[in-house]
C-alpha cells in the first residue's frame, strides 16, 4: 500500500512566494512589434514556431488550449470565453489602454536582455523603449549576423552589377568589412548597454562549426566572394553559407578572448540558438553537443545555450555541467511546449545541471503576451517541481528558494556583470502590502473608484475631504457620468468608441444640438472644435477621429509660433466618452463637451498626449503598487468687471466686484452676487458636475468653488469643465471670472489640489519621499508663471516659501489632511492640471520606489518662516521654494530623475514654450501683462 505524502513544512509557504514574486532577469528576449505592424503576424504563434499551413493545427495542440486558457484570465475573460473572445478583448484592451496590457505581461521582470536582430527598426520598438516596462534598463544583445548583413548592405549600397569586373573589388569589399565587422564587434564589447552577443548559426549552417580559427579564416575566402557576388546582384544580404558563418562566429569568439577585462575572467558572453526553433533549422544539427570542440578552445568566453536546447536538453545539460563556462537557458518551452513537456525539460535539466548554470528566459517577441504566458506557465511548473522535490527530501525548502533566486534573477545577474540589487522579502506578514511584484486582483479595473461614505456630523466636516474606505473597494451604484465599469467583454468588431456610452447620454438629452470637442494644450489654453450633433454621431459610428496639424501643439495662447511647432504631420483627435456631458443650461442652443486624447494615423496614443501621460502613470501606480487615487480641486476665482474711470483704467483695465469683502463673509455688497453665484452652482449640477460648497475667499471679488473627488484625469476633465461654465456665466453678467494667481497686489488665487491614497499604506514615500524631494522642480508645472510666485508668501496661508510639510500646516506647501490624503499648495490656475497631476504622480512613484523607511524632513506644527536656521536644520526644512518660475524651470533641468520619467521629449519641447512665452510676456509693461493674462484665464 502507498504511503500518503508527508505534509508541507511551514517553510514551502515560503517557497511559493518566492516562486510566485521574485523578480525576473529575462536573459533572451526580442522586441515588441510596433502598432502599425501587428497585424502582420499571427496572434496564435505565440504557442507554435510552425509556420504558413501547419500554423493551422496549432488550435488543436495542448500548448495552445492551455495558453487559450490562461489568457482568458489575463483578459478577465469569463470561462467560456473562446479564442474570438480572446481575440477581440484584445483588440479592445490595445484600442483603449495598451499600456494597461503592457503593465500587465511584464509585472515581476526587473530588467531583459533583447536581442535586438530579429526584424528591423522599420518594424519593432528599439530597444531601449523597453526601458519603461521593467525596473532596470534594457541591455542588448547584439546579433553577430545582423551587424555582418547590416555592414555588407552599407557597403554594397550604391554597388553595381558592372562593379564585379573589377579586380580588386572582391578583395577591396573584403577588407572593409572584416575591418567594419571587428570595430563594431569590439565596440559593443566596450558599451555598457551590451549584455553579451548571440550567434543564429543554427538556423543558417548548424552547430557544426569549424573549431580552428586559422582554418575558418583560410576557407572563408571563396564562399565571400560568392556571397558578394550574390549580394550585389540580387540585393539579398542573409548570411547562410557554412565558411562565412563559421568565420563570423571564430572571429567574434577571438575578439572576445582579446578584450578580456583581466586574466583570468569571462568575457561577455556569447548566446547560441540551439534545439528549438522553426523550419529554417536542420533538426539534426541543431544539437549542442556539436559545439564540444568549440567550447574547449574558447575557454574564457561563456556560452549560454539558449531554448532549453529541446529537444536536446541532456546533451546541453552534460556541457553546461562538465565546462565552467557553459550555461543552459530554460525558455522559449514556456509556452511552446505542453505542461508535461515543460517538466520534463526541467526535470532532465535538472539532472546533471547545477543551479547555478541556469538561466531564465522567456524568448518574448512581437507580443507582450509572450512574456507574460512565459513567465507564469515557468513559476507554475517550476513550484510543481519543487513542491515534489521537497517533499521526498530531495532538497529542503530553503535550497528550494535560493535555486529558484539563482535561475530568476542571481545567475544572469552575475553572468552579464549587471549589478543589479533587489530587497526582497522572503515571507512578509503581508505580501499584497509589501511586495513591489504582487498586485491586487486582476479582476479589479483601474477605474473603479472607491466609494467613500457620507460627511462627518461631528462638526468638523470639511467639503474638500476625500474619504478612504476601510474595507476594499466595492462597486457603487451612482448617477455619475464618470462611473466607469469594467473593460467589456469583446466586440464583435473592433471599435473606437463605446457606442452604448453615447446611446444613453442622448436618450437622457435628446435636444442637445451641437458637441464642444476639446483639448487643452501645453499652454492650459482650451482648444475646441464644434460639431452638429449629426456629425458626432457619424464621428463615433464610424470610429473616425478629428485630425489637427501636428503644429498645433507648439503654439502659444496667442497662436504664437515656437520653436515646437512641427508643420508636418498630423494629429487625430478623439473623444473620451467618459467625460462627455451636457453644457450648463444657460447655454443656447443645448449642447454637450467632451474632452479628448490626441492619437496617431493608426489610433495609437502619442507621447505629447499630457491626458494619455496622466492616464499611464495612473495605471501603473494602480498595477504595479495596488493604489488608486482621488483627486479633489478647489476653484478659486476672482469675478472682475470693467473699469471705466478714465484716470485709472490704463494702469489697472479691470477691478473687482466687491470690496467689502473677507473670507467666509456674506456683506450687502456680496449678497448682490449671490443670484450669479447660485446660478454658477444650479449650471454645474445640470451639467452633473457635483459641487460641495461654495463661499467668499480672501480677496476682493474673490469666491471658492469646493468640487467633488473624482479618480484623476476624470476629475481635471470636471475641473475645467466647471471652470469654464463660471468664465461663461459670469460673461453674461457682464463679467470676466479670472484664475490669474494675482489679479491685484496682495490678492493670492491658488488651485489647491487634494490627493488621497488607498490604500495609505505609502503616503510617506509617495509625498515625503518623492513628491516633496522633487518639488522644486515640480513647480515650474504646478506654477508655470512669472505672476505665479507673486501669490506664494509666508505668513499669507498661500503655502509658504519653504520645501517643507506639515499636519494641517497651511505654512506648508504640502499639507497632510490625515492618513492617504493631502494637499498640494503650490498651484495655481495657469498650470495644465493634466501636465501638473502628472507630473506628482511622476514624482510619487519615484518615492515608492526609492522606499525609505526614515525621512529628515519632519512633520512641521509650526510656521517654517518663523524657525530659526538651526530649527529648520533639525526638522530638515533645508531650502526655499523656486522665487521665480526662471528658477523652477532650472530645478526641472536639474531634475534629471524626474524628466526622465515623465519623458525627456515631451518635457524639452514644454521648457521650450514656456521659454517663449515668458520673452512674449518679457515685452509688454506690468499692467499690459496682468490684463493679458487676465482675459485668457
Amino acid at each position: 500500500m502507498d504511503l500518503p505524502a508527508p505534509l508541507l513544512k511551514p517553510a514551502m509557504e515560503q517557497v511559493r512566494h518566492v516562486v510566485n514574486n521574485f523578480p525576473i532577469i529575462d536573459n533572451h528576449a526580442h522586441n515588441l512589434i510596433l502598432p502599425t505592424h501587428l497585424d502582420t503576424v499571427p496572434f496564435e504563434s505565440i504557442t507554435s514556431e510552425a509556420q504558413g499551413r501547419a500554423l493551422r493545427d496549432t488550435f488543436k495542440s495542448l500548448p495552445h488550449i492551455r495558453a487559450s486558457r490562461q489568457l482568458r484570465q489575463l483578459f478577465e475573460l469569463s470561462d467560456d470565453a473562446n479564442w474570438e473572445d480572446v481575440l477581440q478583448q484584445r483588440i479592445e484592451w490595445l484600442r483603449s489602454d495598451p499600456e494597461r496590457l503592457n503593465a500587465k505581461c511584464f509585472e515581476g521582470v526587473y530588467s531583459l536582455l533583447i536581442d535586438d536582430g530579429l526584424a528591423g527598426p522599420e518594424k519593432v520598438h528599439p530597444y531601449e523603449w523597453h526601458d519603461h516596462l521593467t525596473k532596470a534598463p534594457t541591455k542588448r544583445i547584439v546579433r553577430i549576423e545582423t551587424v555582418a548583413e547590416s555592414i555588407v548592405e552599407e557597403i554594397l549600397r550604391d554597388a553595381r552589377d558592372s562593379d564585379l569586373d573589377d579586380p580588386n573589388y572582391l578583395t577591396d569589399t573584403w577588407i572593409q568589412f572584416t575591418d567594419t565587422f571587428e570595430r563594431e564587434i569590439q565596440e559593443a564589447v566596450q558599451d555598457s548597454r551590451v549584455a553579451g552577443f548571440k550567434t543564429v548559426i543554427c538556423y543558417r549552417s548548424g552547430l557544426d562549426i569549424e573549431p580552428d580559427y586559422t582554418i575558418a579564416a583560410r576557407e572563408v575566402g571563396h564562399p565571400f566572394e560568392r556571397y558578394i557576388e550574390r549580394a550585389t546582384r540580387k540585393r539579398k544580404f542573409r548570411i547562410e553559407r557554412k565558411a562565412l558563418n563559421d568565420y563570423l562566429v571564430l572571429r567574434t569568439l577571438e575578439i572576445l578572448s582579446e578584450q578580456l577585462p583581466h586574466q583570468p575572467a569571462f568575457s561577455k558572453p556569447l548566446q547560441l540558438h540551439t534545439g528549438l526553433g522553426d523550419n529554417d533549422i536542420s533538426l539534426l544539427q541543431s544539437n549542442p553537443a556539436y559545439l564540444q570542440p568549440l567550447i574547449e578552445n574558447y575557454a574564457s568566453v561563456p556560452f549560454v545555450l539558449l531554448h532549453s536546447a529541446y529537444p536536446y536538453t541532456r546533451e546541453a545539460g552534460y556541457l553546461a555541467t562538465v565546462y565552467k563556462h557553459v550555461y543552459l537557458d530554460v525558455g522559449e518551452v514556456f509556452p511552446t511546449v505542453s505542461r508535461d513537456g515543460q517538466k520534463t525539460i526541467l526535470r532532465q535539466s535538472l539532472e546533471l545541471v547545477p543551479g547555478s548554470k541556469l538561466l531564465y528566459s522567456s524568448d518574448g517577441h512581437w507580443f507582450p503576451e509572450t512574456y507574460w504566458l512565459a513567465n507564469k506557465q515557468f513559476r507554475e511548473v517550476w513550484l510543481d517541481l519543487l513542491t515534489e522535490y521537497v517533499q521526498k527530501e530531495d532538497v529542503t525548502a530553503h535550497q528550494a528558494i535560493a535555486m529558484t533566486k539563482d535561475i530568476l534573477f542571481n545567475n544572469a545577474n552575475t553572468l552579464y556583470s549587471l549589478g543589479y540589487h533587489v530587497d526582497f522579502v522572503d515571507l512578509p506578514d503581508n505580501p499584497q502590502n509589501t511586495i513591489a511584484y504582487h498586485t491586487k486582483s486582476e479582476s479589479q479595473s483601474p477605474y473603479q473608484p472607491p466609494p467613500f461614505p457620507p460627511p462627518s456630523r461631528s462638526g468638523d466636516y470639511d467639503p474638500a475631504t476625500i474619504f478612504l474606505p476601510q474595507s476594499p473597494p466595492v462597486a457603487v451604484e451612482t448617477n455619475s457620468p464618470y462611473q466607469v465599469p469594467l473593460f467589456p467583454p469583446p466586440p464583435i468588431v473592433p471599435r473606437v468608441y463605446d457606442e452604448q456610452v453615447f446611446d444613453a447620454f442622448m436618450q437622457q438629452n435628446p435636444d442637445v444640438k451641437f458637441v464642444y470637442v476639446q483639448w487643452l494644450d501645453y499652454m492650459a489654453t482650451i482648444r475646441c472644435r464644434i460639431l452638429p450633433i449629426k456629425q458626432f454621431d457619424r464621428l463615433i459610428r464610424s470610429g473616425d477621429r478629428i485630425g489637427i496639424s501636428r503644429g498645433n501643439i507648439g503654439t502659444l495662447q496667442n497662436d504664437g509660433i515656437t520653436p515646437v511647432v512641427n508643420p508636418v504631420g498630423q494629429i487625430y483627435v478623439e473623444p473620451d466618452l467618459r467625460s462627455l456631458r451636457r453644457t450648463h443650461d444657460k447655454n443656447d442652443p443645448s449642447s454637450a463637451t467632451v474632452f479628448s486624447f490626441w492619437r496617431d494615423e493608426a489610433g495609437y496614443p502619442i507621447p505629447e498626449c499630457p491626458r494619455t501621460n496622466l492616464e499611464t502613470l495612473v495605471n501603473e501606480l494602480q498595477y504595479n503598487h495596488g493604489i488608486s487615487l482621488l483627486c479633489g480641486f478647489e476653484i478659486e476665482v476672482t469675478f472682475l468687471t470693467r473699469n471705466t474711470d478714465p484716470l485709472t483704467s490704463k494702469d489697472e483695465p479691470y477691478k473687482p466686484i466687491t470690496t467689502t469683502h473677507a473670507w467666509g463673509t456674506l456683506t450687502p455688497e456680496q449678497w448682490m452676487q449671490v443670484p450669479m453665484l447660485t446660478q454658477i452652482a444650479t449650471s454645474l449640477d445640470t451639467m452633473g458636475i457635483e459641487l460641495q460648497q461654495f463661499h467668499a475667499e480672501s480677496g476682493a471679488g474673490q469666491y471658492e468653488f469646493v468640487l467633488a473627488p473624482l479618480p484623476p484625469l476624470l476629475a481635471i476633465d470636471a475641473l475645467i469643465q466647471a471652470r469654464q461654465a463660471i468664465a461663461q456665466i459670469a460673461a453674461l453678467h457682464n463679467l470676466r471670472a479670472t484664475l490669474h494667481p494675482s489679479p491685484f497686489p496682495g490678492t493670492g488665487t491658488g488651485a489647491h489640489t487634494h490627493i488621497s491614497l488607498n490604500p495609505p499604506d505609502h503616503d510617506m514615500q509617495f509625498f515625503v519621499g518623492g513628491v516633496l524631494r522633487h518639488l522644486p522642480a515640480l513647480c515650474a508645472f504646478t506654477m508655470p508663471a512669472a505672476d505665479s510666485y507673486a501669490r506664494v508668501v509666508d505668513d499669507r496661508w498661500s503655502g509658504g516659501t519653504w520645501v517643507a510639510w506639515g499636519t494641517q500646516n497651511r505654512e506648508a506647501p504640502l499639507r497632510r489632511v490625515g492618513p492617504g490624503r493631502w494637499e498640494l499648495r503650490c498651484v495655481d490656475g495657469l498650470a495644465n492640471m493634466y501636465i501638473a497631476v502628472a507630473a506628482v504622480l511622476a514624482a510619487g512613484l519615484l518615492g515608492l520606489a526609492r522606499n525609505e523607511a526614515e525621512f529628515t524632513e519632519k512633520d512641521l506644527h509650526v510656521n517654517p518662516a518663523k524657525l530659526s536656521e538651526g530649527d529648520r536644520a533639525v526638522l530638515g526644512v533645508r531650502e526655499r521654494m523656486p522665487r521665480g518660475v526662471e528658477e523652477a524651470l532650472q530645478r526641472l533641468g536639474e531634475d534629471g530623475e524626474l524628466v526622465e520619467r515623465l519623458g525627456g521629449g515631451f518635457v524639452g519641447d514644454w521648457v521650450k514654450m514656456k521659454g517663449w512665452e515668458g520673452e512674449m510676456l518679457g515685452k509688454m509693461g506690468e499692467a499690459e501683462k496682468r490684463a493679458w493674462m487676465v482675459e485668457r484665464y
